[in-house]
């Protein structure tokens, strides 16, 4: 059984060494920013975001565990209003490498569902970067709908239109 458990200050360090790099990949492989500066914009947004830590206020991390309580992965909500309700906004969900494709980030979305409708609040929403099919895939068979979509195409390669 795949469990959330509130992350400890140094799960937490541990996380935001992964989180800020992984996020500015995530960004660069986008086409949101530039690999140079990438790094130093996710730690600026990561500090605004998080200035007291693991402590911010509406912020929520948990480690993800199996059912031997090895940890497999990482999640990040934040408390957050929407029009006049009250939501989640799941920020970020790893799963470590070694354990994916075996149900844990699904699990732990059902686990997050739970905790969501614990604290009183309406849904759930989430980002899912288009170069993620995988991702959106299963968001989608865990019943998430589209709320907007947003499309880039690049020029820096494209031949001259007639």
């Amino acid at each position: 059984m795949t469990v959330l458990q509130a992350m400890s200050e140094a799960e937490y360090a541990t996380w935001l060494a992964q989180a800020i790099p992984n996020f500015a990949d995530e960004k660069v492989k986008s086409g949101q920013w530039a690999a140079e500066g990438a790094l130093a914009q996710s730690e600026k947004d990561h500090q605004t975001m998080l200035p007291q830590g693991v402590h911010t206020s509406g912020q929520c991390f948990f480690t993800i565990r199996d059912a031997q309580e090895q940890v497999v992965g990482t999640l990040w909500y934040a408390e957050q209003t929407r029009g006049d309700a009250q939501i989640a906004y799941l920020y970020d969900i790893h799963v470590f490498p070694q354990f994916q494709r075996q149900g844990h980030a699904q699990a732990a979305i059902f686990a997050l569902e739970k905790e969501v409708a614990r604290r009183g609040l309406a849904g759930l929403a989430l980002h899912v970067f288009g170069h993620n099919p995988a991702a959106y895939a299963l968001y989608c068979k865990l019943g998430f709908q589209p709320t907007n979509i947003n499309m880039f195409k690049s020029l820096s390669h494209a031949e001259q239109q007639p």
